[in-house]
C-alpha cells in the first residue's frame, strides 16, 4: 500500500461518512442499514453523553477534515518519507471523553504506513472499531495494520497516550523508555473585549457547549474586561437552553448549583449555565469560570506562561505571538491542528 492508496482510502471514508450523515446511498457500503447508523442512534445507551447529535457532530468534523484535498495538503511535506510503509508498531491509549476523540492518532499512524495498536477507553469502545471495519472494507490491506488490545498494550515500538494528569504520571513512568507522546489535562479559554458581535458570541456558545463541554478544546473559562456586562453573553448562548434537558448535564448543574448555594458563593445563573469568578481554568460541567483583566498585553503574557496547560485560546483580537482561534472553531480542527501542539507526523518520522 503506497501513500496514494492510503490517501484514497481515507478520502473514500470521508465520502462514506458524509453520505451516511445525509442518509444517501453510496456504493460501499449502504449506510441506511449499516452498523454505523445503528451506533449513531443507539450509542447513548452505552455512554449517556454520546447523543445522536454529538456523534453526528464528531463524524461530520472527521469527514470534512479528511477530504482528498486536505489529506494531500497535510501530507505534502511527508510524501516521500511515507510512500513506502514503515510498519512501525505504535501503541495508542485513547481517551473517551467525546466521540472518536482518538481518530487523529488513528489516521496519523495509518496514513504514514505504520501499525496502529489501540487500547480503547470503555467510554468509547464501539465507534472507532466500526470506523475500522468500514476502512478495511474500503481497503482490505488495512487489516494488517490495525489491532486492538483487550488488556495491556504489548509488542509496540512507540506510544501515544492521552489521559488525566494523574494517569500521565503513570504513563511517563511506564512508557518513558519508549519514544512517546504523553498528553494530560488541558483546557481552552476565550478572551472577550466587550466589542464582540452577537454572531461571534453565538459561535463562542458552540465552543462552550459542543459535546456538553467535555472536550479539551471546549472553552471552560473566559477573560473579560472590568465591569463587563454579561447580558449580551447570556442572550447569545440562549440557543443552548435545552442542554439542561439532558439528564447527565442537569445532574451536574444541580449538584454544582447546590454546592455554590451551600457555600454562599457568588455566581451568575441563567437556568442552564453558571458563571463563577475563579482564577482556575478547568471548570466543572455546567459552569464557566471568568476572570477580569485590566490590560490585554499583560493578559497575553500570563497566557503565554500557561501555554502548556491550554489547548485553544479563542478571541477576535489578534494578539502578537499568540495562536488565536476564531470563535466557533475550537471543535472543528484541521488535520494539521495537533493536540497539545505536538506534531504527530514529525514524531512518527523520528521513530527508529
Amino acid at each position: 500500500m503506497n501513500l496514494s492508496t492510503r490517501i484514497n482510502a481515507f478520502s473514500q471514508l470521508s465520502s462514506f461518512l458524509l453520505n451516511t450523515l445525509k442518509n444517501s446511498n453510496p456504493t460501499l457500503p449502504n449506510p441506511t442499514n449499516s452498523p454505523l447508523t445503528h451506533l449513531i442512534k443507539n450509542e447513548h445507551s452505552v455512554n449517556g453523553w454520546f447523543t445522536e447529535d454529538n456523534i453526528k457532530l464528531a463524524l461530520l468534523s472527521i469527514a470534512k477534515s479528511t477530504t482528498k484535498e486536505k489529506l494531500v495538503k497535510w501530507l505534502e511535506p511527508y510524501k516521500e518519507k511515507f510512500n513506502i510503509p514503515q510498519k512501525k508498531r505504535i501503541g495508542v491509549i485513547l481517551a473517551g471523553n467525546i466521540p472518536l476523540v482518538g481518530f487523529h492518532d488513528f489516521i496519523s499512524i495509518l496514513i504514514s504506513g505504520n501499525i496502529f495498536i489501540g487500547k480503547i477507553s470503555s467510554k468509547d469502545n464501539n465507534l472507532i472499531k466500526e470506523i475500522t471495519n468500514i476502512l478495511i472494507e474500503i481497503e482490505p490491506e488495512f487489516k494488517e495494520y490495525i489491532f486492538f488490545a483487550e488488556n495491556r498494550l504489548t509488542d509496540f515500538e512507540a506510544i501515544i497516550a492521552t489521559g488525566s494528569n494523574n494517569s500521565a504520571r503513570y504513563f511517563k513512568q511506564y512508557f518513558g523508555k519508549y519514544p512517546h507522546i504523553i498528553r494530560k489535562n488541558r483546557n481552552s479559554v476565550a478572551i472577550l473585549t466587550g466589542d464582540e458581535t452577537n454572531d461571534e458570541l453565538e459561535k463562542l456558545a458552540d465552543d462552550i457547549f459542543m459535546y456538553y463541554g467535555l472536550g479539551c478544546r471546549n472553552v471552560s473559562k473566559i477573560f473579560v474586561p472590568e465591569n463587563y456586562n454579561f447580558n449580551k453573553f447570556f442572550e447569545a448562548i440562549y440557543k443552548y437552553k435545552d442542554t439542561i434537558n439532558h439528564h447527565k448535564y442537569a445532574n451536574n448543574y444541580t449538584y454544582n448549583q447546590t454546592i455554590y448555594l451551600m457555600n454562599q458563593d457568588k455566581f451568575l445563573d441563567n437556568g442552564f449555565l453558571m458563571l463563577k469568578n475563579e482564577i482556575a481554568t478547568s471548570s466543572p460541567i455546567s459552569v464557566i469560570y471568568y476572570e477580569n483583566y485590566k490590560n490585554i498585553e499583560n493578559l497575553t503574557k500570563y497566557l503565554s506562561h500557561q501555554k502548556d496547560k491550554l489547548q485553544c485560546v479563542v478571541s477576535n483580537t489578534k494578539i502578537k505571538n499568540s495562536n488565536i482561534i476564531d470563535f466557533g472553531n475550537t471543535q472543528h480542527p484541521e488535520l494539521w491542528d495537533y493536540a497539545d501542539n505536538v506534531n504527530v507526523l514529525d514524531f512518527i518520522c523520528k521513530i527508529k
